[in-house]
């Protein structure tokens, strides 16, 4: 293919309709004066070649091909080219039957361009196609080498012209086709597999079919044959219930005229004052007085209850009382000893005083300090031989009172033996009573019923009751605004396991409680995905899809099935050093559980949060960053140069009403919790409270029973006896220690008339020495009774206090 003819129109420096023809076969080159317009002829041979590299032409856009840019009334530029096609084993693919081609490319003014291909308008890929059949690319690098690049060609390396003499030969067009055409055949390769897949598949569908039909015709005979039995019998069951039917209505006829002879006898009796009309006057009279007693049974039941609890709270400060009393003369009884010996010795000491101060006046002036006393030494030995005499004397009436006292104690001890005998019985039950008692006191006292304590429990249970309700009540109102989230489904198989569908997204995760502030940018995040429902597989999302009678289309996760993106930490490290503390992985503000891992890095793994939209907008568009991100207020900035903001959704709000759900139902179920064990708590108190009661109505009817004994013990022969013989025996003991006082007085006696007798002797020797040793011991005894004095006066009026309160 070579040219024969170029027509030139309104291009460059042609304004009219210029044709050049007579080109030799081995046309190579053009020649002719400067400015003959050599360069504009290779020009419109390049344009209609396609040229699209407007400098290569040395024009600056495609105005410039026009001659004088359009301004001289030439609003358009031609060129045609008329090559020779005869040689057919040269000729371009399609035109071998055409023995010249005419190819003709025309601009106009504005940049409109089309071609022409023997007269008809063709597509500029046609027309490269044409040329590039015939190793004449345009396109290719070296298609025109310019004057300037004639040396560079020269010195180009083997590489290079190899690349070269491959675009001349035109292999490196069909390189270039390959690349193109080998991912087209890749495709179709696949589509092919597919294709044949699909023809497998369904073969098999309808093999499967086939099998099914034929199951189901199976079926559905065993059903019909075992529905055919089943009627039979159904048919000789009602034929059995139809006999009994009309076995029943003759009954019922039988008892209708029963009934309507006993209503007949009824009206006559009541009418004619029979015995019914007795009986029902007796029983309303008896209806009367059963509401009368009944009422003074309740009102009863409450005084009893009240002075139960009054006669407790007695029995309590009796008690209490008891115990303070018994305390009190224990401290009396102390108090007194104490007393008494120290108002002993200080009498005594009185005494002692006395007789000195009379007996050295007496010594002194020869008188009785007292008249009808005698003097001195004299009195005093008169005195200790009487008392001497007293305390003989009173011992041996004490002894002949103890022997006989002694000798009545032997027979009444007999007598109460033998009354023991004849009331063994009693005093055995009065004895077992006692045991009773004291072990059911010892049992109740070690029972740890707690009124207080079972009221307070009654307390929190109402508290955490209505808490629940309250709570019960903000899920549900809170709940109303998610109906979207209403995700329900029928189980497609039988036995299906429910755990392998998750759930929707949004109730699968968190949003964490120190970023709550960024739900709205995580909602903006997962856009839709919030109501895909993820599953473990792809089986259980399929089954789902066809038998789960799903309510509305859903979107389906499965675990297995999904390639899960999460953004490289080098660049989330890059864009959180751009913007510190403003930016964050969506992944990081949310909590999920470990296994929905793959899921949440699928739909929060590839954005990030940031603050504000200053941040969003530096992180997004970095080179060493270039990720999609979100702001705290819902602007979406995507490194692709889309922008998506100015007003948070309407749907808005999702997430945190999902998180306010959450924590609604956690404090739910605490308080729950809380209900259930005080619940527990209140139950086992009321099981020992009903013991306690029970236990302390036993003690209460044992006690009694007690009381009953001690009174019939206490009526007895042989306790009035032994109250007679412990009398005895105390009397027996108090006159046993009085022999052993007068005895000790005696001698005490004796030896002081002997004090006594020696003090003469020594007074009568030696006068003056005798008066100095008494005045010296008068004062010794007037020193110690002063310093007694306050002590005995503090202890007199403590003891009398203390009387005084008993």
């Amino acid at each position: 293919m070579r040219i024969e003819e170029l027509i030139i129109d309104g291009f460059k420096s042609y304004a009219t309709r210029t044709s050049i023809t007579g080109w030799d076969p081995e046309f190579n080159a053009i020649t002719g004066l400067n400015g003959s317009g050599k360069s504009n002829i290779l020009d419109a041979i390049c344009f209609v070649l396609g040229i699209t590299n407007w400098s290569q032409v040395r024009a600056g856009s495609i105005q410039d091909l026009i001659y004088k840019r359009g301004q001289a009334g030439i609003t358009k530029a031609s060129v045609t080219v008329v090559f020779n096609n005869q040689d057919r084993e040269q000729s371009p693919i399609g035109f071998e039957s055409s023995k010249q081609i005419t190819i003709t490319r025309q601009i106009l003014i504005g940049g409109r361009s089309k071609y022409l291909v023997n007269g008809h308008t063709a597509q500029q890929q046609v027309v490269q196609t044409l040329f590039q059949s015939v190793q004449l690319n345009i396109n290719n690098p070296h298609f025109l080498i310019m004057q300037g690049k004639i040396t560079k060609v020269l010195n180009m390396k083997p590489p290079e012209i190899l690349s070269m003499i491959e675009e001349a030969a035109g292999t490196r067009m069909n390189q270039l086709l390959a690349e193109e055409i080998v991912p087209k055949l890749d495709k179709l390769r696949a589509e092919k597999r597919a294709y044949l897949e699909f023809q497998k598949t369904q073969t098999e569908i309808e093999r499967l079919s086939r099998s099914v039909v034929s199951y189901d015709y199976y079926r559905y005979e065993k059903g019909y044959s075992k529905s055919k039995v089943d009627l039979e019998n159904k048919i000789i069951l009602k034929e059995q219930k139809t006999d009994a039917i009309q076995q029943l209505q003759t009954a019922i006829s039988n008892i209708s005229q029963h009934i309507e002879t006993l209503s007949a006898n009824r009206l006559n009796e009541m009418t004619h004052g029979g015995k019914y009309q007795t009986l029902d006057t007796a029983v309303k009279e008896l209806s009367k007085e059963i509401v009368k007693v009944r009422t003074q049974c309740d009102l009863k039941g409450k005084e009893v209850d009240e002075e139960v609890q009054n006669r407790t709270g007695l029995q309590t400060t009796q008690k209490e009382t008891e115990k303070t009393l018994q305390e009190k003369r224990a401290e009396f009884q102390k108090l007194q000893g104490t007393y008494n010996e120290l108002k002993r010795e200080y009498d005594e000491q009185q005494e002692q005083v006395r007789m000195n101060e009379e007996l050295i006046q007496t010594l002194s002036t020869g008188l009785a300090a007292e008249e009808g006393h005698e003097n001195g030494y004299m009195e005093q030995l008169q005195r200790t031989k009487a008392s001497a005499t007293q305390a003989t004397s009173f011992v041996e009436q004490s002894k002949l009172k103890l022997k006989h006292l002694e000798l009545g104690l032997v027979e009444k001890r007999r007598q109460a033996a033998t009354a023991q005998k004849n009331n063994k019985d009693l005093g055995a039950g009065l004895l077992a009573a006692k045991q009773q008692v004291k072990q059911l006191e010892e049992t109740l006292r070690q029972q740890t019923f707690d009124h207080e304590k079972e009221r307070a429990m009654q307390l929190e249970r109402a508290t955490q009751s209505d808490a629940i309700s309250k709570l019960s009540d903000q899920i549900e109102r809170v709940s109303r605004g998610l109906s979207g989230l209403d995700f329900q489904y029928s189980n497609p198989t039988p036995h299906f396991d429910r755990s392998t569908v998750k759930g929707l997204v949004a109730e699968l995760f968190t949003v964490l409680p120190e970023h709550t502030d960024a739900a709205t940018a995580l909602e903006i995040c997962a856009g839709g995905r919030l109501y895909n429902v993820v599953v473990d597989n792809e089986v259980i999302g399929s089954q789902l899809l066809q038998n789960g009678h799903l309510r509305k289309r859903v979107t389906i996760i499965p675990l297995n099935k999904i390639t899960a993106f999460r953004a490289y930490a080098q660049k989330v490290a890059t864009a959180q050093n751009l913007a510190p503390g403003k930016v964050n992985l969506a992944l990081t503000l949310i909590g999920y559980e470990d296994h929905l891992e793959t899921a949440m890095a699928y739909i929060f793994g590839n954005t990030l949060i940031c603050a504000d939209a200053e941040s969003a907008k530096k992180v997004t568009f970095h080179k060493d960053v270039r990720i999609k991100s979100v702001t705290l207020e819902g602007d979406v900035y995507d490194p692709s140069g889309t922008l998506q903001g100015g007003s948070k959704p309407s749907g808005g709000g999702i997430l945190a009403s999902l998180q306010q759900v959450h924590e609604l139902k956690n404090r739910l179920a605490e308080h729950r919790q809380k209900f259930q064990e005080v619940e527990q708590r209140l139950s086992s108190l009321t099981r020992e409270g009903k013991a306690y009661g029970e236990l302390k109505q036993k003690l209460e009817l044992k006690s009694h029973e007690l009381r009953l004994c001690e009174q019939q013990v206490s009526a007895s022969e042989h306790v009035q006896l032994m109250d007679q013989v412990e009398k005895m025996e105390k009397e027996i003991g108090s006159l046993k220690t009085g022999i052993e006082e007068g005895n000790h007085k005696k001698v005490e006696a004796i030896k002081r008339s002997q004090e006594i007798e020696k003090e003469m002797n020594d007074f009568k020797k030696n006068k003056d020495g005798k008066l100095q040793e008494l005045t010296q011991k008068l004062a010794k005894f007037k020193s110690q009774l002063v310093k007694n004095a306050p002590r005995v006066k503090s202890m007199q009026r403590e003891y009398q206090t203390l009387e005084l309160e008993l």
